[in-house]
């Protein structure tokens, strides 16, 4: 066994032995994970703090200052938090994760078709593929779901996640080819997808640009997904993150469009921005702020058009 397998067998040792731990103690954990973050090693503290000050210029640094300070608690909490999945039950993650409006998914299924649900990086996004204990059909059983992601570079840590991610019985489709891989998946259960899309990121290279204004940036948003929903004529909906209080969630389910056929193109990529912008500004400190986001500057005149 090289040194490196070595590491990684400690390192799952003591992770899985974080997920043993019950919440109140975990919590512990995390609040000694924040001083660290926020104080010490000072993670991507100025990335943050310029993604704030620019997002939010009318507010004063003290009012920034608190938005970052419960950020980072926000953030090492969702990182243990997403270590507990390595041994949570069920009853637990039904009781901490709550769904609001899934009735509406279950219709779109009800109907044949399959669902494009827009997410984000807020609050704590791991935790969302537990929806699988709210919905009326279960994986592979009445229904495909899964999850679209980009994969890591370190395959160690990507097996992990995607161990993690499967929890709750969803599949996860490689954003290179999530085209194929959901029309293989619906086509070899002859059931309908209901796959999340994590849409808040920077686009990928080859992704049609559409810019908008969010955050008071000119800002470049992922165009896949309204373009996968449209060749697979998908129902769109939209999941609205809450976090009532510590190690609890709510997802509200809403409606984006049933007929995206109809709708102007961009117009639902346009919604999602409007609808996370909401998201945002109701507790900023609930999005991902490390991610660098307006690295690359855009303008509205970067706008392409369709492509045909």
């Amino acid at each position: 066994m090289t040194m490196k397998k070595v590491l990684h067998a400690i390192f799952y040792v003591f992770l899985y032995g974080c997920a043993l731990m019950p919440f109140w103690l975990l919590y512990r954990v995390a609040d000694l994970a924040f001083v660290l973050l926020y104080y010490v090693v000072r993670y991507r503290r100025k990335v943050v703090d310029k993604n704030l000050r620019e997002s939010f210029p009318d507010k004063s640094q003290a009012e920034l200052k608190a938005i970052a300070r419960k950020f980072y608690r926000n953030f090492a909490d969702y990182i243990f938090e997403t270590i507990k999945l390595l041994h949570i039950s069920d009853k637990q993650i039904s009781k901490r994760m709550t769904f609001e409006n899934v009735g509406l998914i279950d219709r779109y299924v009800a109907e044949g078709r399959s669902v494009a649900v827009y997410f984000s990086h807020c609050g704590n996004w791991e935790w969302a593929p537990s929806v699988t204990l709210h919905t009326s059909r279960k994986p592979n059983v009445g229904i495909v779901f899964g999850q679209v992601y980009r994969p890591l570079r370190d395959k160690w840590t990507d097996r992990l996640m995607l161990k993690i991610r499967s929890r709750f019985g969803s599949l996860s489709f490689p954003k290179s080819t999530v085209f194929r891989d959901i029309i293989r998946a619906c086509r070899s259960t002859g059931l309908p997808a209901v796959v999340g899309f994590m849409s808040d990121q920077r686009p990928s290279h080859g992704d049609l640009i559409h810019v908008v204004n969010f955050l008071n940036h000119p800002t470049a948003f992922i165009t896949g997904t309204e373009t996968l929903a449209r060749k697979l004529n998908m129902g769109v909906v939209y999941w609205d993150m809450y976090k009532p209080s510590r190690g609890h969630y709510h997802i509200v389910t809403r409606d984006i469009t049933a007929e995206i056929a109809e709708r102007p193109t961009f117009s639902v990529t346009d919604q999602y921005a409007e609808m996370l912008q909401t998201t945002i500004l109701r507790d900023p400190s609930l999005w991902l702020w490390t991610h660098k986001r307006w690295k690359r500057p855009v303008t509205f005149e970067d706008n392409e058009p369709p492509r045909h």
